[in-house]
């Protein structure tokens, strides 16, 4: 299981994120902001507010809001592997 250390929530909905084994950036999620259970999110302060449950090792928020560390893990590897593979130089050339 991983473990989150540290968070930071910006108003652009971007969560920064730190892993108990060093792991660190941002994930978007924004996208959450349409379903009923985030609907607290509508307000970027609310969003803000993000803090380090440091029992359950992952990031809460005081509207009953948290997310399994695992997958936020993932999201952020997946993020990263995106923007490494759309660096210039990495992408597919289109003839």
């Amino acid at each position: 299981m991983h473990r989150v250390t540290e968070c930071k929530a910006s108003p652009d909905y971007r969560l920064w994120l730190k892993f108990d084994d060093g792991l660190e950036g941002s994930v978007f999620l924004g996208d959450l902001l349409e379903l009923v259970a985030f609907r607290a999110w509508r307000d970027a302060d609310q969003f803000c507010r993000a803090a380090v449950d440091r029992r359950a090792a992952t990031v809460v928020w005081d509207v009953g809001i948290q997310f399994d560390p695992d997958i936020l893990y993932q999201d952020l590897l997946s993020s990263r592997a995106a923007k490494e593979f759309n660096s210039p130089g990495l992408a597919p050339e289109v003839e």
